[in-house]
């Protein structure tokens, strides 16, 4: 029993099938299977349960389960510190982000970590506000980047961006036509919404509800790409941020007024993980998003670094 083998029932745990786990290691499905069937001879029991979708864990399987992470985890931060004594940042950061800040934010991060620290490697999930929360609840990612609403940062988190909401509709959408409109303009506007729970559309059912306006959700959907097409078309709008809609805005499939009275300031943090080291890869990670921030706001004066 190996490091290999033990990484290799991680990942089919994971994706829950042989196929994709070949494909991930660019090798053959016969092969995967001889190699886990090698592995729960080793462990004197059957590991997973082959079903017509894939695989799932037996018993034997969920039991060990955290006690091979843990171990995989010591095991690849000891070899880190051991390769970062000479100050290197090097290791797998695990960031969970939310779909508006995927693109140019973390696409950009992408590129100068692979320039200025390539021993590091970063894995994305994508989520929203409930995910990205239980995530770093449970330690599934190092560092999330998060909408606040609060005028101050939570402890432990660094206050990123703070930046304004619109009203986005189709390219000839006349109620965005302008630079601005007005909240009481969303009454019983048919919205395209993130799915619940999400902080976000709590904020404008109180905001509604202090203005006496009424917030209808026409569609409920957690893809920002399919919730802009859907507007493209028009008929129907979202509450967006700039970063959500400067691909639209720049193709002129989109139109965009700031909303206003009252305004609707919103803040993305990144926030820690109470459950994961802060290594010297997440700390050079979380300066790079720093940094990266700062650039784009420089680049566009809808958004301001805090």
């Amino acid at each position: 029993m190996n490091h290999a083998a033990l990484k290799l029932f991680i990942d089919v745990s994971e994706l829950g099938s042989l196929t994709k786990t070949a494909l991930l290691y660019r090798t053959t499905q016969p092969h995967i299977s001889r190699q886990i069937s090698e592995l729960e001879r080793e462990c004197g029991g059957r590991l997973f349960q082959r079903t017509g979708r894939g695989v799932v864990l037996t018993a034997l399987g969920e039991q060990i389960m955290p006690r091979v992470r843990a171990w995989l985890m010591d095991t690849d931060q000891l070899l880190n510190d051991i390769k970062k004594a000479s100050g290197t940042p090097v290791g797998t950061v695990r960031i969970g982000v939310l779909p508006s800040t995927a693109h140019p934010l973390v696409s950009t991060l992408y590129y100068r970590l692979k320039e200025s620290f390539p021993l590091v490697k970063l894995v994305v999930r994508e989520g929203q506000g409930s995910q990205l929360e239980s995530w770093l609840d449970n330690g599934l990612v190092d560092l999330a980047l998060v909408f606040r609403h609060g005028a101050q940062p939570r402890e432990g988190e660094t206050w990123l961006i703070k930046t304004d909401t619109y009203l986005v509709g189709g390219a000839k959408d006349k109620l965005t036509s302008k630079p601005t409109v007005a909240f009481k303009k969303l009454d019983n506007l048919p919205l395209v919404q993130f799915c619940r729970p999400n902080s976000w559309r709590d904020q404008l059912d109180e905001l509604g509800r202090q203005n006496g306006i009424t917030i209808n959700t026409a569609m409920e959907a957690d893809s920002l790409i399919l919730q802009t097409e859907i507007v493209s078309r028009g008929g129907c709008f979202a509450v967006l941020g700039p970063y959500a809609i400067a691909d639209g805005l720049r193709s002129g499939k989109l139109r965009a007024a700031r909303i206003v009275e009252p305004d609707m300031t919103r803040y993305i943090a990144l926030a820690l993980s109470r459950h994961a080291p802060l290594t010297l890869a997440c700390r050079s990670v979380k300066q790079l998003v720093q940094d990266i921030v700062k650039d784009l706001a420089v680049a566009d004066g809808t958004i301001q670094a805090t």
